[in-house]
């Protein structure tokens, strides 16, 4: 290491900008798709590129149409700057959350299917502990955690799926989720078990995915007629006024269980489903002290309850 800040030849010679140029054409589809990204004229994106390739000696793309296509040794080098531009971002937090010691922000990203009041128990015990430590808490959708831990967004999150590249601790509270309509709509009024036939002629109503990059639906039936709304609140509003019929975290229903505006589905092998929950960290050696003692109030917190055992 030493001899390489000693000899000018071993330094970088293309910045973290150029490299970002390359894989927003990349991901972007071409230039001017890359421009709009980053905010820049085409002109400068085009010339960061192009001195990227001059420095290094090798072509990136060539050119179809509108389109920039990535060359074999392009591919190599997007797949290298993705890697070195989530590095540098990551050394970035890693270094303002090392310069406020404790940790003034914790940001954590939590799957709708976790529940609210144990969340909200266990933020009510952090914030006793740590009355100045702010909280950020975004509550997603399938895959809406995915960018969330790629970007460095959270210090962590609570989720059903584990993304690619990271690691997730199996949380003791799987979630339960039910299929339910309400007690006046035609599928209860069949007085059997019902079958997924008897499901596919009626309307199902489910949740959007709060990734916008993604195409993920929280479907568990194949239907002609659906509803996709963008909350969990919406989709039990709809529910509970006779629209259609849904699979919902039985935490979410508890009140409408009890006084009978939900009414569970009886599906023949298949009236419950069973959720694992992981807890994810992109970097679990780069969070703060603030960050890591919620994740373990939480844990406890789960733990003393036994929840799904």
């Amino acid at each position: 290491m030493t001899d390489q800040l000693a000899n000018p030849a071993l330094s970088p010679k293309i910045t973290l900008e150029q490299w970002r140029c390359l894989v927003a054409v990349v991901e972007g589809g071409g230039y001017v798709q890359a421009s709009e990204l980053l905010h820049k004229s085409q002109s400068s994106v085009s010339y960061a590129v192009q001195k990227l390739e001059s420095i290094l000696d090798v072509k990136a793309f060539t050119i179809t149409g509108r389109k920039a296509a990535l060359t074999a040794a392009g591919q190599m080098l997007y797949r290298h700057a993705k890697q070195l531009l989530e590095d540098a971002s990551a050394m970035e937090m890693a270094a303002r959350r090392a310069s406020v010691g404790w940790g003034s922000l914790v940001s954590i990203s939590v799957e709708v299917l976790f529940p609210t009041w144990l969340l909200l128990d266990c933020l009510e015990v952090f914030g006793q502990e740590s009355p100045h430590t702010r909280v950020e808490v975004y509550e997603v959708v399938i895959s809406g955690a995915l960018d969330a831990l790629t970007e460095g967004k959270v210090d962590f999150a609570i989720d059903p799926r584990i993304p690619p590249g990271f690691n997730g601790e199996l949380l003791p509270a799987p979630a339960r989720i039910i299929p339910v309509a309400h007690p006046s709509h035609p599928l209860h009024q069949l007085e059997r078990e019902l079958t997924l036939k008897d499901l596919r002629s009626h309307r199902h109503l489910i949740v959007r995915d709060s990734n916008p990059q993604s195409d993920s639906e929280t479907l568990t039936v194949e239907v002609a007629k659906r509803w996709t709304l963008s909350n969990m609140a919406t989709v039990i509003g709809a529910t509970c006024r006779g629209y259609g019929f849904s699979w919902l975290p039985q935490d979410k229903i508890l009140g409408e269980l009890a006084d009978g505006t939900l009414k569970p589905l009886p599906l023949k092998g298949g009236q419950e489903r069973w959720q694992p929950l992981y807890l994810i960290f992109p970097n679990r050696d780069d969070i703060s002290p603030a960050a890591r003692r919620l994740a373990e109030i939480i844990r406890q917190r789960l733990e003393s309850l036994h929840i799904g055992a």
